[in-house]
């Protein structure tokens, strides 16, 4: 399985730049690819348009040769920097995770999730406590991708070490696609199998 993103262009009005222009970026399963470049060149953007969260203005986002499929839960799964952004505050961290059924206990154990946190609202918990809920939530039966932008850059070595370590045994051993948004080059260096550097795929203000 794979997912292709052929010849995207995308900008947030007809008036203003081209935040992404003709891009082409195909990741495999399998495959662990790191996406660098400059700040502010549209590394999130692209991560969410292949995730099915924008829409290109040119091109398309293939699954296997089909359309991304845009009902349902997706086999992509995208985790973000920042988690508050990504749960409903007004669910218990129970409830979280029952939306995707990822209720595995040895992922709930080696992302050191505590039992009573379930019974938490997310403001009750920290950003590291919460990015960790993220992350079990992706890994649910139906996951193929994982799509991590700057996921770990705002938490404490310790819990960067634990979310790392589990998303590379669970990358392994489950062949999934991985397609991670960096500006930490040594991490990139050790988790993925080749770098993408966006500047050189992107073709804004070259045409």
């Amino acid at each position: 399985m794979q997912i292709e993103g052929k010849n995207l262009s995308f900008r947030y009005h007809p008036k203003l730049p081209w935040i992404l222009k003709d891009v082409s970026l195909t990741v495999k399963e399998g495959e662990r690819v790191g996406l660098v470049g400059p700040s502010g060149y549209g590394k999130s953007t692209l991560v969410r348009l292949l995730a099915g969260y924008l829409e290109p203005e040119e091109g398309e986002i293939l699954l296997d040769g089909k359309p991304l499929p845009r009902k349902g839960i997706s086999p992509v799964q995208l985790i973000y920097q920042h988690p508050e952004k990504a749960i409903n505050p007004r669910w218990k961290m129970k409830k979280v995770l029952q939306e995707s059924g990822m209720f595995r206990q040895e992922v709930m154990d080696s992302l050191g999730i505590e039992k009573d946190w379930l019974e938490r609202y997310p403001r009750e918990l920290s950003g590291g406590e919460l990015q960790r809920f993220c992350v079990a939530r992706s890994l649910f039966p139906g996951t193929h991708f994982l799509f991590a932008d700057e996921m770990s850059t705002m938490l404490d070595v310790i819990t960067q070490a634990q979310i790392w370590n589990l998303m590379l045994r669970e990358v392994e051993s489950r062949n999934l696609g991985l397609l991670m948004v960096t500006h930490n080059m040594e991490l990139a260096k050790k988790v993925c199998t080749r770098t993408v550097h966006l500047e050189e795929i992107n073709h804004r203000g070259k045409l």
